[in-house]
């Protein structure tokens, strides 16, 4: 067990004062998951600078100090969270946020890691552009890389990996890797970058980036889009894409039981299917433009194209159509997560599959409660568009057979077989491994990416002391 008091003591020589938290009113906040995870920090070191923090890893390699690099803490998976041995140290990086430069010519911005993604969109809104990944959660640049994050218009823009130019890290002794390519074109070997995007920090600690940047959309237009069945879903999707993948941006898909919750607890959200019945599902739709009006009416456009399905065979399917403005859509879409945890115990899953496979992948995974957990719900929505879904498990706890943790177990354990032995899919679509899906990383990685990923784990971390992700 480290001497807390004497690191601590050496840390604030170093660092300044307020660079060290020990209390643990204080420590709090950095030891909790949002959804996930709950460790004991030796304490909290928060140096402001790349430099420092170069500093910080060289005096932990040199003590045998384990470190868990931390961004914003909004990640899912327990992957920011220290482990219960009160031995790791968290390093913060919410002070790293000085360094913002755009280049507006070259559509790139870097920052540093602790940069949040509101304080870059709102720095790059003035030169009309911004950072594509949209997010109900507001994480640091670093994070984001750490954890090549998705959100609601991958289908557009790609995740982050997608749109990263550069990359500055801080290894496990302190070497400092300033790799901020800022280049679109620059083939001359091994893209560096790249080892360290979604590995949860265990590889170095990401400290600056070059970010590549897109112009605002001058116009936008939704719809709402009720779909009998998952195949109609998937039809309309296919159909948009030939004829508007140009301007298609998102592609959202809302079951009927996780849309009920919303509008039963949020009055002032309106539905736009009255007092009726919402259909299996509900297709959020996005175009955007960069065209002024004059030159593109986008809901001119959509209307056009969403009639001219419905005149089609596949039309059939579709049950209402509704317009209307985007963030009164949007607004449905991101309080789903919040209402379902008023409706009971919640156990959430974010799956990938293959597109083409989303609805029979959806369909055996509801039979599968129907016929052996008939008093648990499927409140299934997400990004369909990109392949993801949130499966949501919703189910009263007093009515179940088991307790909550045995029936936690075998439902991960019979969800997860499903979706990627039986379709070919992934038990973590977006929110990484982290601790909470260590056992599944485990279980479902083959031996040959095992031995790679440990032979690069053991080269840049030697002494282990990054992180509490293994993917060795």
């Amino acid at each position: 067990m480290p001497d807390k008091a004497r690191v601590a003591a050496d840390l604030r020589t170093m660092f300044g004062a307020d660079a060290v938290l020990t209390e643990a009113e204080d420590l709090v906040k950095y030891e909790s998951g949002w959804r996930y995870g709950k460790g004991k920090s030796l304490l909290v070191a928060r140096p402001g600078t790349t430099a420092d923090i170069s500093k910080l890893m060289a005096y932990c390699h040199a003590e045998g100090i384990r470190v868990m690099p931390q961004g914003a803490n909004t990640g899912l998976v327990g992957a920011s969270n220290p482990d219960v041995s009160g031995e790791m140290l968290v390093l913060s990086l919410e002070r790293l946020n000085k360094r913002l430069e755009i280049d507006p010519i070259n559509r790139t911005a870097v920052v540093d890691g602790g940069v949040l993604l509101s304080s870059l969109n709102a720095a790059l809104v003035h030169h009309g552009l911004m950072f594509p990944i949209d997010l109900g959660a507001d994480p640091t640049i670093g994070g984001m890389i750490a954890t090549n994050t998705g959100g609601t218009r991958l289908l557009k823009y790609g995740d982050v990996r997608h749109n990263l130019q550069g990359i500055e890290v801080v290894l496990a002794d302190g070497t400092v890797v300033e790799a901020l390519n800022q280049l679109r074109k620059n083939n001359t070997g091994l893209d560096l970058k790249q080892f360290f995007v979604g590995t949860s920090g265990i590889f170095g600690v990401i400290t600056g980036a070059v970010l590549q940047v897109v112009p605002l959309s001058r116009q936008h237009a939704t719809a709402l889009v009720g779909c009998a069945s998952g195949e109609t879903v998937l039809a309309l999707l296919q159909a948009l894409e030939r004829e508007l993948a140009d301007v298609l941006t998102a592609y959202e898909v809302i079951s009927a039981n996780a849309l009920n919750p919303v509008f039963a607890q949020h009055r002032d959200i309106r539905n736009p299917y009255g007092t009726g019945q919402p259909p299996a599902y509900t297709a959020l739709v996005e175009l955007s433009s960069t065209l002024p009006g004059m030159a593109l009416d986008l809901s001119e456009v959509l209307e056009e194209r969403l009639g001219a399905f419905l005149e089609g065979d596949a039309g059939e399917g579709i049950t209402d159509v509704f317009l209307g403005k985007p963030e009164d859509f949007w607004a449905i879409r991101h309080h789903i997560s919040e209402s379902l945890r008023n409706e009971g115990k919640v156990l959430a899953f974010d799956i990938s599959v293959p597109r083409s496979r989303m609805a029979a992948f959806t369909n055996a995974a509801v039979a599968l409660l129907e016929k052996d957990y008939p008093f648990i719900r499927a409140c299934d929505f997400g990004h369909w568009g990109d392949g993801g879904t949130h499966l949501n498990l919703v189910w009263d706890e007093s009515k179940a057979p088991v307790t909550t943790a045995e029936l936690v177990r075998e439902l991960q354990a019979r969800i997860y077989e499903l979706a990627v032995k039986g379709f070919d899919g992934s038990y973590s679509a977006e929110h990484g491994v982290g601790p909470h899906n260590q056992q599944f990383y485990d279980t479902y990685t083959s031996d040959p990416v095992r031995r790679l990923s440990g032979a690069i784990k053991a080269h840049l971390d030697p002494d282990r002391i990054l992180g509490t992700t293994r993917l060795d």
